[in-house]
């Protein structure tokens, strides 16, 4: 039983193996590769896992889950925080073929139930501290909806269920059966702005070599003493090169649950950490707690700061050399592939005020017009791309697959950008209907659907707003049988099972929506009304 997913065509494979991209090995080499060594591979609050340690927790709990029936080729639902027992179960399913969908740790039932309708696991493993999974009553109702799930595994449980057992186990007989380097390894999260939240296969040949590659731009080595604060499912901090690129290096990675200052600060002198991730408002909390503090000495180990998921400001990257004194490395990728790094000897305009290069020699990027036409060098278009690691397809979505691909494979990742005549990247905006706040993707066309189906609600649309912390909120507009509310409608939605930062930060009900020439909802004339509202 094999995932099927959209393949590279023969001739692209052959050049990605001949020139070394590919090599045929699995993900689990990241670990198995240093299952004799005594170095610190993981640090979560009070416990310290070992390179060798780590392997054998993660063997351990691949042994028990094949004993309870699971086998390569089935699928996982995984919904872990940043807590070391998600790498012990990403390495274990690694192990023994099972892909999973890393779902983020601020998803509800409306994510939680479209990647379990998509995917059919066969696997749970859940948190009891979620607010959804930590209810019998919500729990029992998943695992009822879903006939393909028969193992259950819950963190912080002491129950039956308790994956703490699981891998507190006797190992036994274990054999890894790992699906092959070629087939899909496991699930990305798109962030696109379709209604129905999309899932990306990687294979192991992919993304191993996104991990290796951005390992030799990045440089990180078994020095390397890396701050997980983002979310550890996100693509961003588990391979841009993140923790997989630390693992791969013999390095570090040491877990915070958030990324805010109070926490993250001591965490850096403590452990004595050189490198973090952050997304942009993050940076400037950071910067904040500084200028309240008087003080950056506890960030005085830090020596790189990678800064990525949002656009950054020239003039918030000029602030990171200058007050929190490290050197910044802008990040612009894709959980669909395609990465972007500056490079660390790149000039200062450089990284202040652009999103880098791609980073492999057969990355093809170019910018595309409307009809999707190339455009010359340093005008503004559409981004296609294709390469040894980037995406041929999303998972069971041909409608979509027809309209995100070109016929010669190049992804549209409706990313607006302009490529300069090195080859450097800034990025301008989003051509697709979704609204970044703060790194994280809110898909327009989810929400209104789901304000809709409020029994008061007539027509919905959602566009971004600008705003300095979080780089943009989104403002619900509303038309309505009767006065609503904002808490009323935020409300609403929390009761349907949407993630808190996908609730409208602002509300507006109007008597009809603008519409354009062709019928559609105006969303640049709301944005219009929203400036000359929030002057008045």
């Amino acid at each position: 039983m094999t995932v099927s997913f959209t393949r590279w065509p023969d001739d692209l494979a052959a050049r990605y193996r001949e020139k070394g991209y590919w090599t045929d090995l699995p993900l689990t080499d990241i670990l198995t590769r240093h299952a004799d060594s005594d170095a610190c591979a993981l640090i979560d609050g009070d416990r310290t896992f070992s390179y060798r340690a780590l392997n054998a927790a993660s063997d351990r709990l691949g042994a028990a889950l094949q004993r309870q029936g699971l086998k390569r080729g089935e699928t996982a639902l995984v919904q872990l925080g940043n807590v070391a027992e998600f790498y012990i179960t990403l390495f274990a399913l690694l192990k023994i073929g099972v892909a999973p969908v890393n779902a983020l740790f601020s998803h509800q039932r409306t994510e939680l139930e479209a990647y379990a309708g998509q995917i059919a696991p066969a696997l749970l493993v859940a948190d009891r501290e979620h607010s959804f999974f930590g209810s019998d009553e919500t729990l029992n109702q998943f695992v009822a909806a879903h006939a393909s799930l028969r193992v259950v595994a819950l963190h912080n449980d002491s129950g039956e269920h308790a994956l703490s057992t699981l891998i507190a186990s006797e190992q036994g007989e274990f054999v890894a059966t790992p699906t092959p380097a070629d087939e899909v390894a496991f699930f990305q999260l798109s962030g696109g702005s379709t209604g129905t939240p999309k899932l990306i296969p990687r294979t192991h040949n992919d993304y191993y070599y996104s991990i290796r590659r951005s390992n030799e731009i990045c440089q990180f080595t078994a020095e390397t003493r890396y701050l997980c604060a983002l979310p550890a499912a996100h693509n961003y901090p588990l391979s841009s090169p993140g923790a997989f690129g630390v693992f791969l290096a013999a390095g570090c990675v040491v877990l915070a649950r958030d990324p805010s200052a109070t926490l993250c600060f001591p965490l850096i002198e403590q452990h004595q950490i050189n490198v973090t991730a952050l997304v942009p408002p993050a940076v400037s909390l950071w910067l904040q707690a500084i200028q309240e503090w008087g003080s950056n000495a506890q960030l005085a180990s830090l020596r790189l700061l990678q800064v990525g998921g949002a656009r950054l400001s020239s003039s918030l990257a000029a602030r990171i050399p200058a007050e929190i004194g490290c050197q910044l490395q802008q990040v612009f990728g894709m959980a669909e592939g395609l990465v972007n790094y500056t490079r660390l000897d790149d000039s200062e305009a450089r990284i202040l005020n652009t999103q880098g290069t791609p980073m492999s020699p057969d990355d093809e990027v170019w910018v595309a017009d409307e009809h999707g036409n190339p455009l010359p060098r340093g005008e503004v278009g559409r981004l296609m791309t294709r390469g040894p690691y980037t995406f041929r397809g999303y998972y069971n979505s041909p409608e979509h697959n027809a309209r995100a691909f070109d016929a010669n494979g190049f992804y549209s990742s409706g990313d607006l950008i302009a490529i300069d005549e090195d080859g450097y990247i800034t990025v301008q905006g989003r051509e697709k209907d979704q609204i970044n706040r703060g790194g994280e993707k809110i898909a327009a066309e989810e929400i209104e659907n789901l304000l809709l189906r409020h029994e008061a609600v007539i027509h919905a649309a959602l566009v971004s707003m600008e705003d300095d912390l979080l780089g943009e909120k989104s403002c619900a507009w509303l038309v309505t049988k009767r006065p609503v509310r904002p808490v009323e409608i935020r409300r609403w939605l929390r009761e349907l099972g949407v993630a808190d930062f996908k609730l409208p930060d602002r509300v507006e009900c109007v008597e009809s929506l603008p519409l354009t020439p062709v019928g559609k909802v105006d969303k640049k004339q709301l944005r219009q009304w929203l400036a000359a509202r929030t002057q008045a």
